[in-house]
């Protein structure tokens, strides 16, 4: 996801998108810990993808 598409979202749905992405990467560590998950280096871009969207959301705040 890219900055300008972080940016044209309000706050209620960057959250919610913050927790559809907190969710993907419990999912992933479960699948890492068992041996199913092949691409280990998915788990990397989705924290990537959290502190982005974290980001996003402070700025949002912090112009409010």
């Amino acid at each position: 996801m890219t900055k300008a598409e972080l940016e044209n979202k309000t706050i209620k749905e960057l959250r919610e998108l913050l927790a559809q992405k907190k969710d993907a990467l419990r999912q992933l560590r479960f699948k890492a810990k068992e041996g199913q998950l092949k691409t280990v280096h998915t788990i990397k871009l989705v924290r990537a993808e959290i502190a982005q969207i974290a980001g996003a959301i402070s700025h949002k705040e912090a112009q409010q």
